[in-house]
């Protein structure tokens, strides 16, 4: 074996040995996708839609309680999404914590998005795909100038700070984004790849809030994205009031950590 494989294998046994020490139970497992096109939602529910054109972005509040269904409906596109607690904007999401809390960079349908206070702001309770990127971030315009000849061509970052101008907010306080329908993966070396089959048509996936949030969108082409042009489909959002959770809720109970996040942010509530 290399020397580079060997640090490889010796820093996943300290990962797995460390996992199993964090966690300190099996977590539940978690279900497989949901039926691609998106699973019902009652009209009385709806509270807004939006059709997010390519290379643009949107901004909303959310209140808890309300949901996000982000849906390919009309082809492949790749959507980031950054968020700040409405009651205290330096309160925001952190994806690396997202990632490191639940001991995993796979994100799907009973997974939790954490903020920097240890607290949950989004379930995802219903994902078709699984296909989302909490590790590489958005575009920029440098990026985009390399990559897309013809330009300039809007690019995630910029997107992101109008949205948060718009809210009163500056570019300090823009978090790294989780791009959600870009099927990213990592290979045995660590490095990064794009896996194009990871999405179609139909996808989506549906966002929980777990406390007032502003939300950010942009509907940009993802930095690992192979298409040679530049040419990001329109996404559809839609607002709407999710049903209340059960006592089992599967994002609140499915691991010890997001049964802390729940605690933490019961806890800052009162």
């Amino acid at each position: 074996m290399s020397d580079e494989a060997s640090v490889i294998a010796e820093n996943r046994r300290r990962y797995e040995a460390l996992k199993r020490a964090g966690q300190g139970h099996a977590p539940r497992a978690l279900p497989g996708p949901s039926p691609r096109g998106g699973v019902p939602l009652d009209a009385g529910a709806i509270l807004h839609r939006e059709t997010l054109p390519g290379g643009w972005y949107w901004t909303t509040a959310l209140k808890a309680g309300e949901a996000l269904r982000l849906g390919l409906d009309h082809g492949p596109s790749s959507v980031a999404l950054v968020a700040w607690s409405a009651a205290d904007p330096s309160e925001r999401l952190n994806t690396a914590d997202t990632v490191k809390v639940q001991w995993t960079a796979s994100l799907g349908k009973g997974r939790v998005l954490f903020s920097d206070m240890g607290r949950v702001m989004l379930s995802m309770i219903e994902d078709s795909c699984g296909a989302h990127d909490a590790l590489v971030g958005g575009s920029n315009a440098s990026a985009n100038a390399d990559r897309y000849p013809g330009g300039p061509h809007r690019n995630t970052r910029d997107n992101l700070v109008l949205a948060a101008l718009k809210r009163g907010l500056e570019r300090r306080d823009i978090p790294a984004c989780l791009s959600f329908f870009a099927p990213v993966v990592v290979g045995p070396e660590g490095r990064f790849a794009w896996n194009d089959a990871g999405r179609v048509t139909g996808d989506f996936v549906d966002l929980r809030a777990e406390m007032d949030l502003i939300v950010a969108l942009s509907n940009c082409p993802h930095p690992l994205d192979p298409a040679p042009d530049y040419a990001p489909s329109p996404v559809a959002v839609t607002r709407f009031r999710a049903p209340p959770p059960a006592a089992d809720d599967l994002c609140r109970t499915a691991t010890i950590e997001a049964v802390r996040g729940f605690e933490n942010t019961a806890f800052a509530g009162l």
